[in-house]
């Protein structure tokens, strides 16, 4: 792993190589370890690492770019000039802005030193504990435990640079029947290792596992929903793009007004709705720097229900007169800065549960696609625990189903909130959100798939 010096000395190697007088490097260095299990057993044991540097230089507004794997001389000269090739052949870039020089970007503090080297000693013990408790309930279990240590930097010729450090680990289990009946699912992701509750997940994951049993087939259609955490996060999280300020001002995002302008400022969500992006949370990593290499900070998208911000990035902002708060997302982040967050409420998963006079449990969502970028509308699919939720209790495991909703009508139909977690859907996004109450949330068809 590169360390700040060493990404400073390389930085400025590349930098030093190139003619043009515009040049600026991103460096990356991941080194991940990871255990995969199946069948109740461990199958895959592993510790990588990947590097890559990528290099973009301007000329007269026109723009080329490259990336490489190797660090050695040789390669990074390749690098630049390919970078330097694919320049001249570029029209160029009406919207470019000039480079930004230095910049003071805040610390933050992503990295547990216990967790960037953790290796299978302590890995093994959690999937230990899955399995036994697997074998003890005459179950499958398989899954994945793993931690990454990420090492990043850019720099550019007018003096810029940053360097980021984070550590992050995630465990994830399925445990099905012995038949391949029946599925349940768990999964964790946090900043410490330590901190982890294997055993905690594998009872979640067996107690779906075995209420999942020969479920019903229930009508599709309009049904209230709780959401766990993970479901409502995988269908939340995909709100952020719908926030920027050139598309919603253009008429292109859910917060585009009829006849121009948006929503800025108007209320649209319930009270109990707040949405912001925050690097300095703690919960999950972020980055220093925006896309658009401004330094970082906390926004608040969504306020007690009430649009607060749009994400403005640097050319936008300048040609608008607004200031840029992240809307060329950044880093480790998304979109809107990183760590997305949807702020919780007072209720347990069980108190949800008990105010549902009739609706259906949703473990998680898998196989997103999007299907109306304007409206965020998204299809998909339920997975491993979907359950029918009859006066206040849990009553029949039901039949997965096709979804068809966007985050956006979504929170508009949301009424009650869990406590907040950080949490990692099948889709790979992470957030910090809450299991949440919806109505209204449509089930168009029924899928057979376990």
């Amino acid at each position: 792993m590169l360390t700040r010096e060493e990404a400073q000395k390389l930085s400025n190697k590349v930098l030093a190589l190139s003619t043009f007088p515009e040049c600026q490097v991103n460096v990356s260095t991941i080194e991940q370890a990871y255990t995969r299990f199946a069948n109740n057993g461990i199958t895959t044991a592993s510790l990588n690492l990947r590097q890559s540097i990528s290099v973009s230089v301007t000329r007269d507004g026109k723009t080329g770019s490259y990336a490489a794997n190797d660090f050695d001389d040789a390669s990074l000269k390749a690098a630049v000039k390919k970078a330097e090739e694919l320049a001249a052949l570029a029209p160029p870039n009406s919207e470019r802005l000039p480079a930004l020089g230095p910049q003071q970007y805040p610390t933050v503090n992503d990295l547990d030193p216990a967790t960037a080297k953790a290796r299978a000693p302590e890995m093994i013990p959690h999937v230990k504990t899955i399995i036994d408790a697997a074998l003890k309930a005459k179950l499958v279990a398989a899954g994945l435990i793993e931690r990454s240590r990420r090492a990043g930097a850019v720099a550019n010729k007018t003096g810029l640079f940053g360097f980021q450090e984070s550590a992050d680990s995630q465990l994830t289990t399925t445990i099905r029947m012995a038949d391949g009946s029946s599925s349940g699912w768990a999964g964790q992701p946090s900043l410490r290792l330590s901190e982890i509750d294997s055993a905690k997940l594998a009872a979640i994951a067996i107690d779906k596992c075995l209420k999942w049993k020969n479920p019903i087939k229930l009508d599709p259609g309009n049904y209230t929903v709780v959401l766990e955490a993970t479901a409502a996060a995988d269908l939340v999280r995909l709100i952020q793009g719908g926030f920027s300020a050139r598309n919603t001002e253009e008429g292109r995002t859910f917060l585009s007004k009829k006849g121009g302008g948006s929503l800025l400022g108007e209320k649209i969500f319930p009270e109990y709705i707040t949405l912001r992006s925050d690097p300095f949370d703690g919960k999950q990593p972020s980055s220093p720097w925006t896309g658009d290499l401004l330094p970082n900070k906390a926004v608040t998208w969504v306020d007690k229900g009430t649009i607060a911000n749009l994400a403005y990035d640097r050319y936008w902002a300048t040609k608008t007169g607004k200031e840029a708060n992240g809307g060329g997302g950044g880093g480790f982040g998304g979109p809107v800065g990183g760590s997305l967050t949807l702020e919780g409420g007072p209720n347990s998963l069980e108190q949800l549960i008990a105010g549902v006079e009739r609706g259906v449990l949703i473990t998680h969502l898998w196989y997103i696609r999007n299907v109306n970028p304007q409206t965020l509308q998204q299809t998909g699919l339920t997975r491993d625990g979907t359950f029918l939720i009859e006066n206040g209790k849990i009553t029949k495991p039901v039949m997965n189903f096709r979804f068809l909703e966007s985050p956006v009508r979504l929170l508009k139909n949301t009424k009650k909130l869990g406590p907040a977690l950080r949490v990692r859907g099948l889709e790979g996004g992470m957030m910090i959100s809450p299991s949440l109450v919806a109505t209204d949330f449509p089930l168009p068809s029924i899928s057979d798939a376990i």
